[in-house]
């Protein structure tokens, strides 16, 4: 009896416990809900799966109320807590960039759905910061190729003066150049603005071909529908930070964002996609899954998924006894993850830690109150 009991592995039914830091009040609490929403379906998926064996993940979340200093606040006592796996940040650019040193120094491994490059960069100052959201560089790329091949020769541009806004305007303009496409006229604006009638005027004035948006999704729409009320009859354009809602809502905000294009993932209109691949196919039952259980559904949301499929991959795999938590190991196979994700390829290195892959994204356009995919 006793020989029989030595050569078994002793079977770890510890919990993996996740923790994340959401906007779920204040100026960004519809993509933070969102998020939340989706980390609970996943995290429900993979406990009811068996894919985890005994284990199961739990879930601890904090709204940081979209306030950079609650943010760091909630991040301090998730690095404290020695139960904690590993956490996920939500949509918040400066509540990452301003965790980033914390993380760091207590080593706990994390996951960001911000987009702002400076999150995961330099990644010797990072090593245990990741980020899962679409780089602006590659929005800026895709935007431009898609003016490019509109015939498309001058462009108005509203942006959010955060860092990501301004780290976008740069990289556009850059692209822009590159086709020989004239950045007529830029405008910032505050990211918490809600009347944006002024700047959309001065934008529309600018004897553009094309206007392009690079704000959050409800300014996005609200921008949109300032521009409906002037006298701009050129098209608009939409950085991947303006997916937000599959559905345009009715009124005005639906019809002033018709034909507008969008540059994000497929994940957002994947029942257009005939599902030829495995990866594809998950991606539907997720969106199917998704929409059955919340009505509809919200573009960020894959991401969120996608960071709990990494940290629950990273734990299976990290070396370690039985019930331990092994952070360092964690970090390790993050850093070297590869996953065809719910949102596309996703591929971390040592020397990137922002793993969302260009040829994830793709163009959407505004037809019938809803995105559907280009062409």
């Amino acid at each position: 009896m006793t020989g029989c009991s030595l050569g078994r592995e002793q079977q770890d039914t510890s919990e993996i416990v996740i923790a994340a830091d959401l906007e779920l009040s204040g100026a960004s609490a519809p993509a933070g809900k969102a998020y939340q929403r989706a980390l609970e379906l996943k995290v429900e998926q993979l406990n009811d799966s068996g894919a985890l064996g005994a284990r199961k993940i739990r879930l601890f979340v904090k709204d940081n109320r979209s306030d950079p200093a609650e943010s760091l606040r909630n991040i301090g006592d998730f690095t404290n807590d020695p139960t904690v796996s590993a956490i996920v940040m939500g949509g918040c650019n400066e509540c990452a960039v301003g965790a980033a040193g914390t993380v760091n120094d207590k080593k706990v491994p994390t996951i960001a759905l911000a987009p702002v490059s400076k999150i995961a960069s330099p990644v010797a100052e990072r090593r245990y910061m990741f980020k899962l959201a679409p780089n602006a560089i590659d929005s800026a790329t895709a935007l431009a190729t898609e003016l490019k091949r509109k015939g498309v020769k001058r462009v108005s541009l509203l942006h959010t003066d955060d860092d990501y806004g301004k780290e976008g305007a740069t990289l556009l303009e850059g692209e822009l150049d590159k086709v020989d496409i004239r950045l007529s006229r830029a405008q910032s604006i505050k990211p918490t603005d809600t009347e944006l009638n002024q700047p959309v005027r001065s934008l529309a004035s600018a004897r553009a071909d094309a206007m392009v948006i690079w704000t959050p999704a409800e300014q996005a729409l609200l921008a949109a529908t300032a521009v409906a009320a002037t006298s701009f009859d050129g098209e608009l354009y939409f950085d991947a930070s303006a997916a937000g809602d599959l559905f345009l809502g009715g009124g005005a905000a639906a019809t002033a964002a018709s034909d507008a294009t969008l540059v994000f993932t497929q994940t957002m209109v994947i029942d257009d996609v005939i599902a030829t691949t495995p990866a594809k196919a998950a991606r539907k039952q997720w969106f199917r899954s998704y929409t059955a259980r919340f009505g509809s559904y919200y573009g960020t949301s894959s991401f969120a998924a996608d960071a709990v499929q990494l940290v629950a991959d990273a734990v299976v795999k990290a070396k370690g006894t039985a019930g331990s938590l092994n952070r360092d190991g964690i970090r390790d196979v993050l850093e070297t993850s590869q996953l065809e994700g719910l949102s596309g390829p996703i591929r971390m290195t040592p020397d990137n830690h922002s793993g969302l892959m260009p040829q994830a994204l793709t163009t959407l356009v505004a037809r019938g109150g809803r995105w559907r995919l280009a062409g």
